[in-house]
């Protein structure tokens, strides 16, 4: 079918959902086509679509930007100060901190221009264009230069925009990045063409204790009361294009920046995001819906909280250990809860039956229709079949490829093997080079051989009670002490410490290669990874059959008419609104700085709350941010559609100024991802005052709050 037809159909089922009009994460490209715009101005948006996204000009859009590799950030001056989660920038000031210099735990404030630090590998990437490429995909398919499935690869998608990148006026611009994405399932595709300013440096953090507060206890949950935000800046060559880090660099004058409101909420306020949500599934079948809970999630839920039990341990002993495994743990910890909570709320909010529901219409849909009929059939063949093998995929990453970070690189030591056999000097050396970069790799500031010896004394024998013995690597049929076995890794591996390293570059030998004990570990790692994923060879049948049933729902008129998150931009539309997630329990919309005193707890590093910031709300010294009431507010609830990637979002009034910060969802609607409920389905935002509170009162960085337009 036609991108042309498969639109009129999608925009039929848009209308027939406005009194869900809050779901969906929409195109910007296609907000005049799909009529979204319309539906936006009934919710109450002032602005027009060309305020928002203008592809010959500049709008809202040029404000919003992907913020390092999986978050939102947005520009408040017209300098490129940016704002984004305290989460989203957690690495970055992880890595400026140490023990005598603990931003993490007593946050940072550039007072000059100068302070604000430079950061390695953390860059800031501008949608420049997008452009509509499902003809040249499908003309790809019809020559032979691809196949429907093949069009879906990342191998494919990036040959195609190398390739049109170079037929582009575009071509050797500085900082232009092109990228080719599948949306609705392989039925359209868009290239997005992002300009990306690599020097990007921190200007503030507030202290974990206030950007974290409630750590893992409140993560996912309302109410709510953290401040979770940072700031950075960008920064660009005097001409004002992207450039590496140098001292000469000057702060980027940017054409866009958001506006900032102090006027407040109201429940059923008109709000709106921007930003990259990561991925959602709302196409799934039931039984995908199923083998994601027993696969990726219980996968998640077993191995990480295995190894989050020792990092806890190890973080709370060592001031060094807690801020070398800060953002591991952080980021470890998030989606093991997540997980948790998605597998309860996809059983209680009934996901499982809704989906089989959409099932059963879309079965009557396809009777006659050759194009659709048995297409749900095949899919669930091939879930069952793919179900036992994907669960032990993901159980086998996340333990040795992911829980575990020591590991020694199988094909590169077998590279060496060859040279040394085949007397190659030149070879020889160029792989001991690679080795001694391996070894910094993986003896990096942020790892401690220690802490990752105890974790995989903890995870082997674990990995014995998740998997079935044939499913396991073949050293498990032999291993009896799993403590002597770890040991004898982590002590005699060439890569277990310089000493080992250095012993072996002065004389390798096939022999030395041949006994190394963690080769050996993850050569059958490696084995029995690969003899899993070549006995199952499914994918492509269900890659075709997802694309039928997708366009076949979206035929039906019942179904969004919005693609799956896939980290592009995307806009969300909603209202501040407070909900009920049981009987006899309502939640209102916001919280205030006076529930940070009322969770307060000394004794738990979780809610501790610094001197400074209590005092200040204790005195209710709150300025111009506070509310008619006197209180400070800090947290706010949206129904806006968002998912991981729209962390540091910026959230929107109905005349696209700020007024918070999008950095989490509700508990009761983790199935959100997969099912969209109006009813539970939450944003949850840090109020904008709150952030300018702590920057100006606690910060005293009142150069930043000069450089922002506020409006009171």
């Amino acid at each position: 079918m036609k991108l042309k037809n498969f639109l009129l159909a999608a925009v039929a089922a848009l209308f027939t959902l406005q009194t869900q009009a809050d779901e969906g994460m929409w195109l910007l490209q296609l907000m005049q086509q799909q009529h979204s715009i319309d539906l936006m101005k009934k919710q109450g948006l002032k602005l027009e679509a060309e305020d928002i996204y203008n592809p010959n000009g500049v709008s809202l859009k040029d404000a919003v930007g992907i913020f390092g590799g999986g978050c939102t950030g947005e520009i408040i001056s017209p300098d490129g100060l940016v704002l984004t989660n305290h989460h989203c920038g957690y690495s970055a000031i992880q890595r400026h901190s140490s023990v005598e210099h603990d931003y993490l735990t007593d946050g940072f404030w550039a007072m000059r221009l100068e302070d604000e630090l430079p950061n390695e590998r953390l860059s800031f990437s501008f949608v420049h264009s997008i452009i509509d490429v499902t003809d040249v995909v499908n003309e790809d398919i019809k020559s032979g230069k691809t196949t429907e499935v093949n069009a879906m690869t990342r191998t494919y998608l990036n040959e195609l925009a190398q390739r049109l990148m170079a037929q582009s006026e575009l071509n050797g611009k500085s900082g232009i990045r092109a990228q080719v994405y599948p949306f609705y399932a392989g039925n359209s595709f868009y290239l997005i063409y992002y300009k990306v300013y690599p020097d990007v440096r921190m200007v503030a953090a507030p202290p974990s204790s206030i950007g974290k507060f409630g750590g893992e206890t409140d993560n996912w949950m309302w109410p709510r009361h953290t401040c979770d935000f940072s700031v950075f800046r960008i920064y660009a060559d005097k001409n004002g294009e992207p450039a590496p880090y140098s001292a000469d660099n000057v702060p980027l004058k940017t054409p866009k920046y958001l506006n900032i409101s102090l006027k407040g909420l109201n429940e059923n306020d008109y709000a709106m995001i921007l930003g990259f949500p990561g991925s959602t599934s709302r196409y799934l079948t039931a039984s995908e819906v199923r083998e994601r809970m027993e696969t990726t999630n219980q996968a998640e839920i077993d191995v990480r909280g295995v190894r989050l039990e020792v990092l806890r341990e190890k973080m709370a002993a060592s001031d060094k250990t807690r801020i070398q495994y800060a953002n591991k743990f952080a980021g470890s910890s998030n989606y093991w809860k997540n997980s948790i909570g998605m597998n309860e709320a996809i059983i209680k909010n009934k996901v499982l039956e809704t989906k089989a529901e959409q099932e059963r219409q879309f079965n009557l849909f396809a009777k006659g229709k050759p194009e659709y009929e048995g297409v749900v059939d095949r899919i669930n063949a091939a879930v069952e079949k793919s179900i036992p093998v994907e669960r032990q995929l993901d159980y086998l990453t996340e333990s040795f490829y992911s829980a575990i970070e020591f590991r020694t690189p199988v094909d590169l030591m077998d590279q060496l093997k060859e040279a040394i056999k085949n007397k190659d000097n030149v070879a020889i050396e160029g792989a001991k080079n690679e080795l001694r970069q391996v070894f910094d790799q993986i003896h990096n500031k942020d790892y401690d051989h220690e802490v990752d010896r105890a974790v995989a004394k903890a995870i082997l024998p674990a990995m014995a009670e998740f998997l079935t013995l044939p499913e396991l690597p073949d050293f498990y049929q032999t291993v009896t002490d799993f403590d002597a076995y770890v040991d004898n890794i982590y002590n005699n591996s060439i890569l277990a410490n310089s000493t080992n390293l250095e012993k072996f570059l002065k004389k390798p030998t096939i022999k030395a290669i041949d006994k190394d004990p963690s080769l050996a570990y993850m050569r059958s790692v490696q084995d029995c990874m690969y003899k899993t994923i070549d006995a199952y060879t499914g994918q492509d049948d269900l890659t075709l059959e997802h694309k039928a049933y997708i366009r076949g729902l979206n035929e039906m008129k019942n179904a969004p008419a919005y693609s799956d998150a896939n980290f592009t931009m995307r806009l969300t539309y909603g209202n501040v609104k407070s909900y009920e997630p049981r009987d006899a329990v309502k939640y209102k919309y916001y919280t205030t700085a006076d529930g940070v005193l009322e969770k307060e707890d000394p004794t738990n590093p979780e809610f501790v709350v610094p001197a400074k910031l209590k005092e200040l709300i204790q005195k209710r010294d709150f300025g111009r941010y506070a509310m008619a009431d006197g209180s400070l507010p800090a947290c706010f609830l949206t129904t806006n559609d968002i998912t991981g990637g729209n962390s540091g979002s910026p959230v929107m009034d109905a005349e696209g100024n700020l007024i918070g910060i999008a950095f989490d969802g509700n508990w009761e609607s983790l199935s959100g991802d997969i099912n969209f409920d109006d009813n539970l389905q939450r944003c949850i935002a840090v109020d904008i005052r709150y952030v300018l509170f702590v920057i100006d009162k606690l910060g005293n960085c009142q150069r930043l709050i000069n450089e922002m337009k506020i409006i009171d």
